[in-house]
C-alpha cells in the first residue's frame, strides 16, 4: 500500500465498525451495506452485544475492549488480503468511538494494553461522548472513566498526522430546562453528560450533547438533524444521507494519514 499511496493510487479501505452502548451487531447491517456501496473494500462489525454493555456496569470496559481488539485484528487480516495491508479505517458509533480511541493506547486500560495505533489509519466517531461529566449512574461513570483516561493519555488527535481523526456530531435536538416535557427530559440527559457549565439550553443529537461529541483539537463535522441512534423511520448518523456527508471526509482523513505514514516510512533515518 505504501507505493500505491505515494503514487496517488491509495487502495480502498477495510472498515471496522464499533457499535455503541446497548447496541448489537445486527443493528449495523444497513451501515455495513452502505459503506460497501460507498467503496469500502470490506466491513467488519465488532462482536459486542447488548449484554456485554450491560455487564460493563459491573465488570468495566475490559471485556468490550478485548472483543474490539479481536475485531481490529480480523479487519487487519482482511486488509492484508484486500487492501495491501493498509491500516484500517475505524468508525465508532457513540461509545464505540471511545473504544476506538482506547484501542490505540500504549498505556494499559482496564488491564488491557492494546497499543493498536499502527493498525488504525483513521478514527471516525459518530456521536461519541469524548468529554463527559462524572455523574452518578453506571453509564455515566463507566463512560466518564474511559473518557478521562483517553483524554489524559492519548488526548485529542494524539497520533496525527499518521492517524486521521474526524468527530461527527449533531445539533438535532435542543434540551431546555424550562421547556416542554420532552425538552426538559432531553435537557436532563444532556446535563448529566455535558462537560460545560450547565445552561438553560443544551444542544445535541438527542442523547449526546454537542460539546461532548467534539474531540478537542480534531477535525469535526456538525450535522443539523442526525439522530443519535437507529430506529424505525429515524435518520441517524449512519443513514445514507448523512453517510454521504461524512464518508468523503473520513476517506480524506484516512488517505492523508496513509500518505504521512508512507512518507515517514521512506524518510531517511
Amino acid at each position: 500500500w505504501v507505493r500505491e499511496v505515494l503514487d496517488g493510487r491509495p487502495p480502498a479501505p477495510v472498515v471496522l465498525v464499533l457499535g455503541g452502548f446497548l447496541t448489537s451487531p445486527p443493528l449495523y447491517r444497513p451501515l455495513r451495506h452502505g459503506l460497501r456501496e460507498h467503496g469500502a473494500a470490506d466491513v467488519v462489525v465488532g462482536n459486542v452485544w447488548t449484554m456485554d454493555w450491560l455487564l460493563a456496569a459491573s465488570r468495566g470496559l475490559g471485556p468490550i475492549l478485548t472483543r474490539s481488539g479481536r475485531a481490529l485484528l480480523e479487519a487487519s487480516r482482511r486488509s492484508d488480503a484486500l487492501s495491501g495491508g493498509a491500516p484500517v479505517l475505524v468508525v465508532g458509533h457513540s461509545a464505540g468511538g471511545m473504544s476506538a480511541r482506547l484501542l490505540t493506547s500504549p498505556v494499559p486500560f482496564a488491564e488491557r494494553r492494546l497499543n493498536g495505533s499502527s493498525r488504525i489509519g483513521a478514527i471516525v466517531t459518530l456521536g461519541t461522548p469524548h468529554v463527559v461529566a462524572l455523574a452518578d449512574g453506571a453509564r455515566n461513570r463507566v463512560g466518564a472513566e474511559a473518557a478521562a483516561f483517553a483524554n489524559g493519555v492519548i488526548p485529542g488527535p494524539f497520533f496525527a498526522p499518521t492517524t486521521g481523526y474526524l468527530a461527527v456530531a449533531s445539533r438535532r435536538v435542543v434540551g431546555r430546562r424550562a421547556g416542554s416535557l420532552g425538552e426538559r427530559r432531553t435537557w436532563s440527559v444532556y446535563r448529566d453528560l455535558t462537560p460545560e457549565p450547565v445552561t438553560a439550553e443544551i444542544t445535541g443529537d438527542g442523547l449526546i450533547p454537542l460539546a461532548s461529541a467534539l474531540l478537542p483539537g480534531a477535525p469535526q463535522l456538525v450535522l443539523d438533524d442526525a439522530a443519535h441512534g437507529q430506529g424505525i423511520g429515524r435518520d441517524w448518523y449512519g443513514s445514507e444521507r448523512f453517510l454521504d456527508r461524512w464518508w468523503p471526509l473520513a476517506l480524506d482523513a484516512w488517505r492523508g494519514a496513509l500518505l504521512a505514514r508512507a512518507e515517514a516510512l521512506l524518510a531517511p533515518s
